[in-house]
């Protein structure tokens, strides 16, 4: 977790780190040259649309990102559970628990 005001683009090399992937895929906020170089220095194929200011436009796969809508909409039903959205669990280990009751619930719906 991280402070309301950090960047999103400063926690994506911990998310990709040790990781073995085959595509990173990201919204705008993830479009920059340190991080870009990052993921293609493990290999992968960097599916993040670039920012509209960008002197040069890069290519991305449109229909891989479009797939991630399909995460997008699993976590908007996730926050309609009040106890992960407000975070009430004092504990990460419970916190956790909780996700993946939440989530075997949304599977099954």
């Amino acid at each position: 977790m991280t402070p309301g005001q950090a960047a999103d683009v400063c926690t994506g090399p911990d998310l990709i780190e040790g990781e073995h992937i085959g595509a990173v895929i990201a919204d705008k906020a993830y479009d920059s040259n340190n991080f870009l170089a990052l993921i293609d220095q493990i290999g992968a194929e960097a599916v993040i649309p670039p920012k509209v200011n960008r002197v040069d436009q890069r290519e991305y796969d449109e229909n891989l990102y479009a797939d991630r809508n399909k995460v997008e909409r699993f976590y908007n039903k996730a926050k309609h559970y009040r106890r992960l959205a407000t975070r009430y669990e004092k504990t990460a280990r419970n916190f956790l628990s909780f996700w993946h009751i939440a989530s075997c619930v949304i599977l099954t719906l």
